[in-house]
Order: C-alpha cells, then sequence, then structure tokens
C-alpha cells in the first residue's frame, strides 16, 4: 500500500470542464428519500475509503467501481474510481434496471476519468454533505 493510500480517503464529484456536475444532477433529481440512501452510500464511501467491499462496492473494471445503494427494489448504482490512492472521484449515477451494467455507462466513466487525469484541479468538485 502507497503512502496516499494509507491517508484518509477523500470522496469527489466528477466535474465537467463548462462547470457541470454530472452526478450532482442527477442526485438533484431523484426522490429525496432516495438521494438520502445514495448520500448514506457516499458517506460510507468517505469513512472507509477501499476497505469497503462487496455488497456495498462492486469492481467493474481494472480501474471503474460502482458503488450501490437501494431503496425498495430500485438499484442505485454511482460509478467512481480511484485517484492517487485514496480519492475516489464519482463520475456518474443510474438506476439500475437489468443485472448488467451498459457498456455505455462504462465506457462514459473511463473517458471521465481520462479528462480528470489529464487536469484534475480543473475537473474536481468538492462536496460538502457526504
Amino acid at each position: 500500500m502507497t503512502q496516499a493510500e494509507t491517508q484518509p480517503p477523500q470522496v469527489v464529484f466528477y466535474r465537467e470542464r463548462s462547470g457541470r456536475v454530472p452526478i450532482q444532477n442527477w442526485l438533484d433529481g431523484l426522490p429525496a428519500e432516495h438521494q438520502e440512501k445514495c448520500l448514506n452510500a457516499i458517506e460510507q464511501l468517505q469513512e472507509r475509503g477501499r476497505y469497503l467491499r462487496h455488497p456495498h462496492v462492486h469492481r467493474i473494471t481494472a480501474e471503474i467501481y460502482e458503488l450501490r445503494a437501494r431503496y425498495g427494489t430500485i438499484r442505485y448504482r454511482l460509478f467512481y474510481f480511484w485517484h492517487d490512492g485514496n480519492i475516489a472521484v464519482l463520475t456518474d449515477g443510474i438506476a439500475k434496471k437489468t443485472s448488467a451494467v451498459s457498456q455505455r455507462d462504462v465506457q462514459r466513466s473511463r473517458n471521465r476519468k481520462r479528462q480528470f487525469e489529464q487536469n484534475p484541479a480543473l475537473h474536481t468538485q468538492e462536496i460538502d454533505y457526504a
């Protein structure tokens, strides 16, 4: 484990060049009770970092993970990746309707990861409620 990975975990949102924060917009569109479940999952990720495991987190690819939340029968997935060892960057959220995650959603997160890595300062949106 690197020195960065021993630091307390941090969770941030991905911000587009335009200033739009896709996951924030997605969360804001959820009913309050559903949003609370997703925010609780984000808080767990903030507290436990890489130690948060299945069933709360699932690795989709070598670089993209999904943070899982549920409200009743609705399964929510919040996509993220790790940067500098201990920074989880949340890129997207979906309400999962099938057993498989859409490759389009995974590719969008991969693209955002590449953009983030080119200029982390430009693409970082701090969050203050998780």
